[in-house]
């Protein structure tokens, strides 16, 4: 096996748009392990492998409902303006099925018949952990600009670029900026709105030097023509006069990435 191959793969895949994911994956398989050892929630009469197993899959399954919750459930925006609800909102989202997961576990390791107080018995122990989980999985998910890197020397041109109308093509892209549900591009040869999340659309900028400066922008390195700060906020003045915006959760990477 080729280590540094692999190392560079990971760190890759750690540092692109699935970084947060993979870091919160990589944080509750540790938690497993650290549950699997200590026997929690009844599992210690099991010997080491199936008790290693079944807590892998607790984890598994209590992170996917995190992530799709996460994703699919709750307002983008509350991760930086409300990340008490979202705390909470995934917490509960986690828990409820999990108790009833872990009951039902519990009461078939202990031959014991499932019922109100077999639930009532977990739920403590399964609050408690699910809220230590998540407030972890917040922890590792690090806000911090989601950086695209130029395409390689012969390399295939951003994706992105190719949902650009007509009357944009071979443009430069200057800023994507998210607006509802559509992206205002700003591009050498004007403007456009796109229908996309403006996630997924970082995901497809990879070719493109640039990174996330604000939850609803994304900006190209080579757009940008100063930078100013003002009432406590930072902006980046980009190629055609506009400006865009830098939130505080980008702010200290960007500006250690020499962006300003």
């Amino acid at each position: 096996m080729d280590v540094e191959k692999t190392l560079r793969i990971w760190r890759r895949w750690m540092e692109g748009p699935a970084g947060p994911w993979a870091r919160i994956l990589a944080a509750s398989t540790v938690v497993a392990v650290i549950m699997a050892v200590s026997g929690g929630f009844g599992a210690g009469s099991l010997a080491v492998v199936p008790r290693a197993l079944y807590w892998l899959g607790l984890c598994a399954v209590g992170t996917a409902i995190g992530i799709f919750t996460a994703r699919a459930l709750m307002p983008r925006e509350w991760f930086d303006r409300r990340p008490w609800a979202a705390w909470g909102l995934v917490w509960l989202a986690i828990a409820a099925p999990m108790s009833i997961i872990v009951a039902i576990s519990t009461a078939l390791f202990r031959h014991r018949p499932l019922d109100a107080r077999a639930l009532a018995d977990v739920l403590p122990d399964v609050l408690a952990t699910t809220a230590a989980m998540t407030v972890l999985a917040f922890l590792v998910r690090r806000r911090g600009p989601v950086e695209t890197h130029a395409a390689k020397a012969g390399g295939p041109p951003a994706k992105f670029l190719e949902r650009l109308p007509p009357n944009l093509g071979g443009a430069d892209l200057w800023a994507v900026e998210a607006q509802d549900h559509y992206l205002r591009v700003h591009t050498s040869k004007g403007r456009a709105l796109i229908l996309m999340r403006l996630a997924d659309a970082v995901a497809e900028l990879e070719g493109i030097e640039g990174a996330r400066t604000h939850r609803s922008w994304w900006v190209a390195r080579a757009a940008v023509t100063g930078a100013a700060r003002g009432d406590g906020r930072a902006t980046l003045t980009l190629i055609d006069g506009g400006e865009a915006p830098v939130s505080r959760a980008y702010a200290t990477a960007l500006r250690a990435a020499g962006w300003f």
